[in-house]
C-alpha cells in the first residue's frame, strides 16, 4: 500500500458550537468528517494555540469522527486570555464535556507538544473512555524541559535567537527570562503596547526553531505577519500561565501515571532533532509505558524538529492514524 505524505483535502466542519461554563468560559468546538465514523478528540498545542484548518486533515474524513476544540482563553473560546478558572484540570474537563455532549463514550485521542500532554493527562484521568492514541513532540510538563527550552540551554543552538529574545528584557532579568516574562506580560500596570511586544518575541522565539528547516528574521517576520496580534498574545499569555504554574501538575505527574492508562495502541511519534521538545521525554514516556505493562507502544524518531509539518514527521502521524483505525475497527 503506497504511504499516504500529503494531508487529507480541506473539509467542513459539519457541526460548530459553544460549551458555556459555569465559570466564565465559554469553549468552542467543531465536529468534522463522517458522524458514523471512530470518534477522535483532536488536542491542540501551546497551550495557546487554538485549532486550525490543517488540524482537520490529519484524519480519513470518511472513516473519523474528527472533534477539535480550543482551549480556555485562546482561539475562538472566548474570553481571549483569560486565566481564570485556566488550568489542566479545567480543561480536562472540557474535553469530558464536550465528549458527554456528543454522546461520546470512548474515542481515540491525538495531540502533539502541549497536546501531548492533554491526550495523556485525559487518559489517566478518563482510562475506560480512550480507545488508542497518537502522540507528537512529547512534553511531560516538567521543569527541566521548560528550562532547556526557555531558561537558556536552548542557546547553544540558538544563540541569535536567544539575544533577541532576552534583549527586550533588562539586562539583570536575562539569566530566567521566563520569570521576567511572566511578571511583565500578565501586568496589569504594564501597557498594552509592550504586552504585545512581549508575545511577539515570546513566539517569535519559538517559532525560531520549530522547523528543522531554517528560519531567518525575514522568513519569520512573514509568517507572523498572517497572525492577529490578539492570538499571538493570547499564545504568549496562556504559555506563560502554564509554564509558570508547572502545568497545575505535581512533579512528575505523568510517568508516575502512566499505569493508569489503557493497555491500548499508543504511537509516539518524536523528531530526532526537536529543540523545544527533546526526544529525551519520548523516549522517558516509552520507558515507563513498557514499565507498567503496556504492550501496545510504537515510538518512531523522524528526521525533523518539533513541527507536525516537518515532512517525515507528518507521514508518519498519517499512517500511525491510519494503523489505528484499522486496529480498533478490529479489535
Amino acid at each position: 500500500m503506497t504511504k499516504r505524505t500529503k494531508l487529507y483535502p480541506s473539509i467542513k466542519p459539519l457541526n460548530r458550537d459553544f460549551l458555556k461554563t459555569d465559570d466564565g468560559h465559554k469553549i468552542y468546538f467543531e465536529e468534522c468528517g463522517n458522524p458514523d465514523g471512530v470518534p477522535v478528540l483532536f488536542f491542540h498545542g501551546g497551550p495557546g494555540a487554538g485549532c486550525g484548518e490543517k488540524d482537520r486533515r490529519y484524519f480519513d474524513p470518511k472513516k473519523w469522527r474528527i472533534i477539535l476544540f480550543d482551549q480556555r482563553g485562546c482561539g475562538r473560546s472566548r474570553p481571549l486570555n483569560l486565566l481564570e478558572n485556566n488550568t489542566t484540570w479545567h480543561l480536562i474537563q472540557d474535553a469530558k464535556r464536550i465528549l458527554d455532549r456528543l454522546n461520546i463514550t470512548k474515542t481515540a485521542l491525538f495531540g502533539g507538544s502541549w497536546g501531548s500532554t492533554m491526550a495523556l493527562a485525559f487518559a489517566i484521568t478518563y482510562p475506560n473512555m480512550v480507545l488508542g492514541m497518537v502522540l507528537r513532540g512529547i512534553f511531560l510538563g516538567e521543569s527541566s524541559e521548560i528550562d532547556y527550552s526557555e531558561n537558556g540551554l536552548i542557546a547553544q543552538h540558538f544563540p541569535r535567537a536567544w539575544e533577541r529574545f532576552a534583549s527586550v528584557l533588562p539586562p539583570d532579568q536575562r539569566k530566567n527570562p521566563l520569570i521576567s516574562y511572566h511578571k511583565e506580560i500578565t501586568a496589569e500596570t504594564t501597557s498594552a503596547n509592550r504586552k504585545r511586544k512581549l508575545a511577539y518575541e515570546w513566539a517569535r522565539y519559538e517559532d525560531a526553531h520549530l522547523c528543522l528547516t531554517s528560519n531567518n528574521d525575514r522568513k519569520i517576520d512573514r509568517e507572523f505577519a498572517k497572525y492577529k496580534p490578539r492570538d499571538v498574545e493570547a499564545i504568549a499569555t496562556l504559555e506563560l500561565h502554564y509554564i509558570a504554574n508547572g502545568c497545575f501538575f505535581r512533579r512528575g505527574f505523568v510517568l508516575n501515571n502512566v499505569s493508569l492508562i489503557p493497555d491500548v495502541p499508543i504511537s509516539i511519534v518524536h523528531g530526532e532533532y526537536d529543540v523545544i521538545c527533546p526526544p529525551k521525554s519520548a523516549h522517558r514516556l516509552e520507558k515507563a509505558l513498557s514499565a507498567s505493562g503496556h504492550t501496545q507502544v510504537s515510538t518512531f524518531y523522524t528526521f525533523a524538529g518539533h513541527s507536525k509539518s516537518d515532512p517525515e514527521t507528518q507521514e508518519r502521524l498519517l499512517s500511525e492514524t491510519e494503523l489505528l483505525y484499522k486496529k480498533v475497527k478490529t479489535a
